[in-house]
């Protein structure tokens, strides 16, 4: 088996060529003589490079994309201390190929336990383009992405067996709400200046809330990405690729389904455009999991009542995540975007009454 590396600068041709020739992406009789690297995407706890190949022999991928953990030691921190490198390679190695939601193919994924020493080989998706998250989407990639969402909740629908994998079992969700009172007030000191008056005035409340959401007994369980957000898609362009692609499963856990939905809604758009297609998106992905997953035990009345409960779960996520992570510009802008635009979402939808009338 491949040795584990754990930056761009360990990866060799000979290392390259064990890779693939591992996975059977090529033969005995090809060897990798030449690998180029270039910087890609814009991860907050990992990061992305692209490796355009030459062989000698019959050929191989032209290109693909290796995952790391984070050179910013205050990100690689977060990521060893919540478990997200090995979530990742566990995900590519144990739960993707059980899944209908599309992502890149894994030629390879290993890490050393306790570690930022991770490597993810990926297919490289290119000309797909990644989705903005500052700049946010309009109603027809929505509509992709819900239709992901099915096909990610959807095959192992409240399957029990999910509980078997141990790492699936993190539960982050109830968790983090329960920690915003401790960093609120740091949040806000840091950020005020390009917070919305409706997120000052959510405030705290919305830990409490979304802790109410989390904690709720009796849906049924699923594999939920708990990071759904364009930032995390790459999109199809007229030159090629999958029409969407899910990337980033460094934080999938054992959840509830609706949850990735709502937060996918309260990060993605401004709010006059999210008012315009919600509900007729939220009902799309609730027909597929019916339709094509023979989901019966979920009727659309508590599927659109769990999504206004979990309006407040981007807003969780960008307090949390801006606070223990390497801090960028890019990085400050998406998670403004996503506090504001969540914390608008849970006052359009009266979440508050919704929760605590459950």
């Amino acid at each position: 088996m491949p040795e584990v590396v754990g930056g761009p600068d360990r990866v060799t041709t000979t290392w390259l060529t064990e890779v693939l020739r591992t996975d059977g992406a090529i033969g005995p009789d090809t060897e990798v003589v030449g690998a180029s690297a270039a910087a890609i995407g814009t991860g907050q706890v990992g990061d992305n490079f692209r490796f355009a190949l030459d062989y000698d022999g019959p050929t191989g991928p032209a290109s693909v994309v290796c995952k790391f953990g984070s050179s910013d030691p205050a990100s690689a921190a977060a990521g060893v201390s919540m478990g997200l490198y090995e979530t990742e390679v566990a995900f590519y190695r144990e739960l993707a190929p059980t899944l209908d939601v599309s992502r890149p193919y894994c030629y390879f994924a290993a890490v050393t336990p306790g570690t930022a020493d991770a490597v993810v080989v990926l297919e490289d998706l290119a000309p797909a383009t990644q989705g903005d998250q500052i700049a946010g989407c309009d109603p027809a990639q929505a509509a992709l992405a819900v239709e992901e969402a099915a096909k990610l909740h959807g095959p192992r629908w409240g399957d029990p067996t999910l509980a078997e994998l141990g790492w699936l079992r993190r539960e982050t969700g109830g968790g983090l709400g329960a920690m915003l009172p401790f960093i609120w007030d740091s949040f806000v000191e840091r950020y005020r200046s390009t917070l919305d008056p409706i997120t000052l005035e959510t405030g705290l409340v919305a830990g409490e809330l979304a802790s109410i959401a989390d904690s709720r007994a009796g849906r049924p369980k699923v594999p939920a990405h708990s990071d759904f957000r364009i930032d995390n898609m790459l999109f199809g362009t007229a030159e090629g690729g999958h029409p969407l692609a899910v990337v980033d499963w460094q934080t999938v856990q054992l959840g509830v389904a609706t949850r990735d939905v709502a937060y996918f809604f309260g990060n993605a758009f401004e709010p006059e455009v999210r008012r315009a297609c919600e509900q007729d998106l939220v009902a799309s992905y609730h027909r597929s999991l019916v339709e094509d997953y023979g989901v019966s035990d979920y009727p659309f009345d508590e599927c659109w009542a769990d999504y206004v409960s979990f309006s407040y779960s981007s807003l969780v996520m960008a307090v949390f995540a801006s606070m223990v992570v390497g801090r960028t510009d890019r990085g400050d802008a998406m998670f403004m975007a996503m506090a504001n635009r969540s914390a608008q979402m849970g006052a359009d939808l009266d979440a508050p009454s919704v929760i605590r009338s459950a």
